[in-house]
């Protein structure tokens, strides 16, 4: 195989990196370029995501990557889910992105159930689990709040697709992030009109479908004469961060399920079709585009953000380290006190350890008092919510589950690791912890021809990736203690 070099833009909800991937002699190599950090900004009583730093961000990756004296064979981006920006006659972008935790959609969901279409017709319609941060709801927050921003546009696009607009000049919409907008129908494969006709909103507002490995378009005269960087071709990865981070999973066959680990936990596995049905519904599973075509059926569980809010807390008197907390959490007895990581107070507080403790005083429980009881209360909820996703998980399968795998930069956290094996009892498969821009990498590397299929890609991966395995122990005490959590959260 010859030496092929692809730049990939990450970008997460807390920070954003430019990663620099080379093919050569079937393996992956990986250099970092830069690294940045990201989050809402707060404008008033609304949360914003700065899109124009964003962007600013991504063209320094362009100049250092000149700088190393490497031109890449293209370019993709990645981001988190749901959000957009809104575009006028022009292709101006009208005010700044809402950030998909602001609260301007809280109840939302329940007033466009109420009012424009049942709950059921808008899952049976696009298989995607009901939270309120949705595309969908979003749309409908503004409609509903009198924003003229939606009557005023003529193009939406999502966030990924908004930043390559910037630096191509194309807009198009790529399939695995428009999936996730509970706007998209995955057995049509096209956007639902009905759903944004019944609150008001035109079709014509979406952009053609792009799918992953599909050249969006290439650099701008004007980008590349800033950057220093020809004009290389922006390809269309699996935009939507968890897809990247999928085909990224070093499996063979198809007897596993992956645990995407993050400020997010996204639990699930590969379908060739989607899963919509009364048990789907129930337990609010989603459907979500695949690179290849393939769906992610899965549950969004809400990961590390709990940790990652309390560290913020925290560093008002100690800024601990990632491996700080996890030699805490080491320290401390298991099984203590429990809390459902998904339940609504942990969204967004003002407070997430007053949010803790008022989770367990409401369930009648011990409240953690320590930051290191806090953090084993964090590791040893996540754990048991996996367990309890992943039981359900089983019933939707064709296949048996005998592995997972995790991926993201949750893989590094070897005590989670270990804790989640004991509580699922199958072995964890813990790593790539850079899933995400692997996937992006090889994406664009199936664009180039480099690889055939996602097989193929997926043995370059494991040809170069070593994963850590954790195997289950303690099982009777881990299965008494999950007795204890679904008294909790049921």
């Amino acid at each position: 195989m010859a030496q092929h070099t692809f730049l990939a833009f990450d970008l997460g909800a807390t920070s954003g990196r430019s990663i620099l991937g080379t093919l050569e002699n079937g393996k992956l190599h990986m250099q970092e370029l830069t690294r940045f950090p990201n989050g809402p900004i707060q404008v008033g009583k609304h949360f914003h995501w700065n899109i124009f730093s964003l962007l600013e961000n991504l063209k320094e990756g362009l100049r250092t990557c000149v700088k190393s004296g490497v031109t890449p064979t293209s370019v993709g981006i990645d981001t988190w889910g749901v959000d957009f920006g809104l575009l006028d006659k022009d292709g101006a972008l009208l005010g700044i992105p809402y950030a998909y935790r602001d609260p301007h959609t809280n109840g939302m969901p329940e007033k466009y159930f109420a009012e424009k279409m049942p709950r059921r017709e808008v899952y049976e319609a696009t298989g995607i689990q009901v939270m309120n941060f949705n595309s969908i709801f979003q749309l409908f927050a503004l409609k509903q709040n009198g924003s003229p921003l939606v009557d005023v546009a003529k193009s939406l696009l999502f966030i990924p697709d908004l930043l390559a607009y910037f630096l191509t000049g194309k807009k198009r919409c790529e399939f695995t992030f428009a999936t996730t907008s509970q706007l998209f129908n995955p057995r049509t494969m096209q956007f639902e009109k009905k759903l944004l006709e019944a609150m008001g909103v035109s079709p014509e507002l979406m952009q053609p479908l792009i799918m992953p490995g599909e050249e969006v378009g290439k650099l701008t005269a004007e980008v590349a004469e800033e950057t220093g960087m020809a004009q290389i071709p922006l390809v269309a990865v699996g935009t939507h961060d968890t897809a990247s981070a999928v085909l990224a999973v070093p499996a063979q066959g198809e007897n596993f399920a992956y645990l995407s680990s993050g400020t997010w936990s996204l639990m699930g596995l590969e379908s060739k079709k989607p899963i919509i049905n009364d048990e789907s519904y129930k337990f609010n599973y989603t459907n979500e585009g695949g690179v290849g075509g393939t769906i992610r059926f899965l549950k969004n569980i809400t990961g590390l953000w709990l940790l990652e809010r309390c560290k913020v807390e925290w560093a008002k008197h100690k800024d601990y380290t990632y491996p700080e907390l996890v030699d805490m959490a080491k320290s401390e007895f298991p099984f203590r006190f429990f809390v459902d990581p998904d339940a609504p107070e942990f969204a967004n507080p003002a407070s997430m350890t007053k949010a803790i403790v008022a989770y367990c005083e409401r369930t009648k429980q011990e409240a953690p008092a320590t930051d290191a009881e806090f953090v084993r209360c964090i590791f040893d909820s996540l754990a048991m919510k996996y367990r309890y996703t992943l039981e359900k998980l089983k019933d939707f399968a064709s296949h048996p589950i005998e592995k997972l795998h995790v991926i993201g930069g949750g893989a590094k956290n070897a005590l989670l690791n270990q804790l989640t094996a004991n509580a699922i009892g199958i072995p964890v498969m813990a790593g790539p912890a850079e899933a995400t821009a692997i996937g992006n990498i090889m994406v664009q590397a199936m664009a180039a021809g480099c690889v055939k299929s996602v097989d193929e890609a997926r043995a370059v991966i494991r040809a170069s990736v070593q994963p850590d395995v954790y195997q289950p122990q303690d099982a009777e005490a881990w299965a008494a203690a999950f007795k204890k959590f679904l008294t909790v959260v049921e």
